[in-house]
């Protein structure tokens, strides 16, 4: 069986394993912790609170500084309620075309990745090769913020993070932060003819929600004169909002989720300032009028900060010798490349299939990009033996 078949058959054991953010990836965790742990890694496996996601960090070679990264995360987003022509989670190949939930996003490169182990476990390493495997990166990087805190406590510092995100094997050295919080309105409970004696939860969330949109077309305006991404504005998006009982009934709570992708720091400062702001001021003083509990509570459920671009980059040195690229981009959407540079590694996003496929029904990867990605992972054979 040659190399791209095998990554092939890996990838769909990866898809069997349902890993949608809301459950488990402890079956997956354990299945690649037995593969690299049988070719001689060091594995380090670390929980959440809950006991049921974890991270993998497995090492091959030497210890010390300098190793290289590859970096993929383990959960996907659900497939349920969306439109699949396939079993989500049983690989089918068509054309050439991988389908199945996690094939591009990001499950290829972890399978492209762990076909490449063995070769790794077999070389004499002058630097070490670390395979990163988290938990929760689609509801806020929750796995990398708690690894990269681990790898800090151990003293473990790596200089380069490949981070194999969809990017139809491009370059990427750049991506917008990710912001996302949760705000819960609490009011008061009545009748619905009789508005003025409760405290509609609904309408607050209403108001709220429209002066998060007014400052996304003010955040328009404030677009650096360089920025490079497409929109180039840091953007804000209300994700979900949910409350209330019944049509006839003062919604007594909502909920809403939104999140922003900040371009510069002091966007993100603007909008949590203003909003907060206005709750504190304004909203909050007309709800406790009527019911002195009401009130407006925001939570943070993660603040990523993006991946800057970098003058003396080597793991973009490296990945445009070995893809032979030469040329970067930057792109939108966040990744948890961020979070490994601000341990100090230089850090690229390069990985197979498009983001375009990715949280989508019928998402694919084609052999193709996973050939090219098998490519780029041999030749940094050459980067690591001694």
């Amino acid at each position: 069986m040659d190399m791209l078949d095998e990554t092939v058959g890996l990838l769909g054991e990866l898809i069997a394993f349902p890993t949608v953010s809301t459950d488990s990836n402890l079956a997956l965790i354990a299945w690649a912790s037995d593969r690299l742990g049988a070719l001689g890694a060091q594995v380090r496996i670390s929980t959440d609170e809950t006991g049921q996601k974890a991270n993998l960090f497995a090492t091959f070679g030497p210890e010390g500084d300098g190793g290289i990264v590859l970096s993929g995360h383990t959960d996907v987003v659900p497939a349920e309620g969306q439109d699949w022509t396939t079993d989500a989670f049983a690989m089918a190949e068509h054309d050439g075309l991988l389908y199945g939930r996690g094939t591009c996003d990001m499950k290829g490169f972890i399978a492209a990745v762990l076909c490449m182990a063995p070769r790794y476990a077999a070389l004499n390493l002058r630097r070490p090769v670390h395979i990163a495997l988290t938990y929760d990166e689609e509801t806020g990087c929750l796995g990398a913020q708690a690894l990269v805190k681990e790898l800090e406590r151990e003293g473990i510092r790596p200089a380069i993070a490949i981070i194999g995100e969809p990017t139809s094997m491009r370059m990427i050295e750049g991506h917008k932060g990710c912001y996302e919080y949760v705000t819960e309105f609490s009011g008061l409970e009545g009748h619905g003819s009789a508005p003025d004696r409760g405290v509609n939860a609904v309408g607050y969330a209403v108001r709220y929600a429209a002066r998060l949109m007014e400052l996304a077309d003010e955040l328009k305006t404030r677009a650096p004169a360089a920025s490079r991404y497409d929109p180039p504005w840091t953007t804000v998006n209300l994700g979900q909002i949910a409350g209330g009982e019944a049509r006839n009934i003062i919604a007594g709570h909502c909920r809403l989720e939104w999140e922003m992708r900040p371009v510069q720091s002091s966007d993100a400062n603007l909008v949590r300032d203003t909003i907060d702001g206005y709750a504190r001021d304004v909203l909050e003083p007309e709800m406790r009028t009527v019911h002195p509990a009401a009130g407006i509570w925001r939570q943070t459920i993660a603040e990523v900060a993006g991946l800057e671009p970098v003058g003396d980059n080597e793991a973009i040195r490296i990945v445009s010798e070995l893809t032979g690229a030469n040329t970067v981009d930057v792109v939108p959407f966040g990744t948890e490349a961020g979070l490994f540079q601000a341990l100090g590694m230089t850090c690229v996003v390069c990985g197979p299939g498009s983001i375009d496929q990715a949280h989508k029904p019928d998402e694919y990867v084609s052999r193709e990009q996973l050939s090219a990605c098998l490519q780029m992972l041999a030749g940094l054979e050459k980067q690591l033996a001694a």
